[in-house]
């Protein structure tokens, strides 16, 4: 039968009558499930590109569209997914166009359909080519349809698996098109009156926390029974409750993201208003719920001396980013949780790293008040957050992509030096003399002046409570080290003087060049090497 396949597809490729259509569809899915070989006859053969090309003229109301759908699936799950992503981007996004359409506007087991379909396509490891494809195109259709069908089947009584998807499909549309996604139209053609643009984000958000609970809860099951018998918790069933979590942690961080906006934009004329007050309260109020729910995971993992585990590391992160706007929310709880925090690790990593990353802008934020400094120190914040800068500045040690966790651990440095003074103590200033050496040798070699700044910044401050001499005496702390740290000061010193402030971080730069100028002048005398290279300059 697998000699019929090119001429079936031929026979498709050229019209016929709809009887016959029909019949070479079945025919084609009868042996693409009967023979081993089917599949990839029907692949080679072009059956991606035709089922493309002619999925938006078949009718809806017939079996031809479910045959499709579910040759395609079975590609997509039968071949390596790494050809068919990297082929055929542009094919696949149109039959996701495709199914998002039927998936919105349809009410019958095709909806089903549908919905599996963009699950199998979207949620592939390779699928970054599809996205993109679909990126580039007008998403104002595709992705209203897609909304219109995930807040239908939010709305019903449906199969638990069946919610996982449309969820799914939630966090894929927003890593497409944006967070706003979740305020957009929702257009129902069995509803009559008109649907609030907060629908979807409410039903969202509130199926996405109940998923939370039960997932936490689950997960906090299995970690106990593993470590009673001392077994791994590396199972199929585990990776797969990991997943599920990651998809509703990243819906929740979607909605914190949209309600931080909201709150930034609410003054502004340019800005739609879709959520009434009343509904950004109920969510704001959801929000601490469920923060509370994934901390008390967390203490539930320090009290069994659990800090391993990707879901653990996704836990630190979420709360990161709810801290990241309101720095003091739970703020007993997030004081006893928080050196535990600092020490999660990823399932691959071979020392906390991550969860310093996610935490850098809460701690920010805390350093710039005493009682913040105060617990910056006594969690260990301040060894985390010096270790994960100077990985960052070690060679090799950092990407493009960092430039922000950078520049927020520098800020954090910074903060805790002027705010926390009277909590430096033997052992953190140990620590600060062996960054010196580090932070200067990185930045001098710098030709952004904000670098520069920053690290001259800290340098000076740093510099205020000692000596040349007894800088020499620490065990960490080298000649070299000095001499790096007297190039730094003379090029952040000297550059100004040259007008090399950039214009876009120009009034930032000022407030670091004078942190610098006015720690010169107290300090200037007590170190030597420093202040005959600047002489020597000027």
């Amino acid at each position: 039968m697998l000699p019929f396949i090119p001429l079936l597809l031929q026979i498709l490729s050229k019209g016929s009558a709809s009887s016959i259509i029909e019949d070479c569809y079945e025919f084609l899915y009868l042996v693409a499930n009967a023979q081993e070989d089917g599949i990839r006859g029907l692949y080679e053969s072009g059956g991606i590109q035709l089922f493309a090309s002619q999925m938006p003229s078949l009718p809806d109301g017939t079996n031809v569209v479910k045959y499709a759908m579910e040759l395609v699936q079975l590609m997509i799950s039968k071949l390596p997914a790494g050809e068919i992503y990297v082929q055929y981007p542009s094919e696949l996004a149109m039959l996701v166009v495709e199914a998002a359409r039927r998936f919105g506007l349809l009410h019958s087991d095709l909806k089903f359909k549908a919905l599996h379909l963009l699950s199998v396509i979207l949620s592939s490891q390779y699928s970054v080519p599809v996205r993109e494809a679909l990126r580039s195109m007008d998403s104002t259709v595709w992705s209203t349809n897609m909304r219109a069908g995930v807040v239908a089947i939010l709305n019903s009584r449906v199969a638990p698996a069946d919610k996982l998807q449309a969820l799914f499909l939630s966090e894929c549309a927003i890593s497409i098109v944006g967070e706003e996604w979740l305020t957009g139209p929702v257009e129902l053609q069995h509803i009559m009156d008109p649907i609030p643009a907060s629908r979807c984000i409410q039903l969202v958000f509130e199926t996405s926390r109940v998923e939370i609970s039960v997932l936490l809860n689950d997960l906090a099951y299995l970690r106990d029974e593993a470590s009673k018998s001392c077994a791994s918790l590396s199972t199929e069933t585990t990776a797969s409750k990991c997943r599920n979590l990651g998809v509703m942690y990243s819906l929740i961080e979607a909605v914190i993201k949209l309600i931080s906006k909201y709150g930034d934009d609410e003054e502004s004329s340019d800005v739609d208003v879709t959520i009434s007050d009343s509904i950004l309260m109920k969510i704001i109020s959801g929000l601490n719920e469920t923060i509370s729910v994934v901390l008390e995971y967390l203490q539930d993992a320090k009290e069994h001396g659990q800090n391993r585990g990707d879901d653990l590391l996704a836990s630190v992160r979420i709360i990161g980013r709810y801290l990241a706007e309101t720095p003091d929310a739970c703020r007993e709880k997030v004081k006893e949780l928080l050196g535990f925090m600092l020490s999660v690790q990823g399932g691959d990593e071979v020392r906390p790293f991550y969860s310093t990353c996610f935490l850098l802008p809460m701690l920010c934020q805390i350093t710039m008040r005493s009682d913040g400094c105060e617990l910056f120190v006594s969690s260990g914040a301040f060894e985390a957050v010096i270790e994960y800068l100077r990985i960052l500045i070690s060679p090799g040690g950092g990407t493009a992509e960092d430039d922000g966790a950078l520049f927020l651990a520098c800020d954090t440095v910074l903060n805790f030096l002027l705010n926390g003074a009277q909590l430096r103590s033997d052992g953190v200033d140990a620590s600060l003399f062996e960054l010196l050496g580090a932070l200067a040798g990185w930045a001098v070699k710098a030709n952004d002046y904000g670098i520069i700044m920053m690290a001259s910044s800290i340098c000076a401050v740093i510099l205020d409570s000692t000596s040349e001499e007894a800088l020499l005496g620490c065990k960490d702390v080298s000649k070299d080290d000095v001499n790096q740290v007297s190039q730094l000061m003379r090029k952040s010193l000297v550059g100004y003087g040259k007008g090399l402030v950039g214009d876009g971080r120009k009034g930032e730069e000022v407030d670091l060049y004078e942190i610098v100028a006015a720690g010169y002048c107290r300090w200037g005398n007590r170190f030597p090497s420093i202040k005959g290279a600047i002489e020597r300059e000027t």
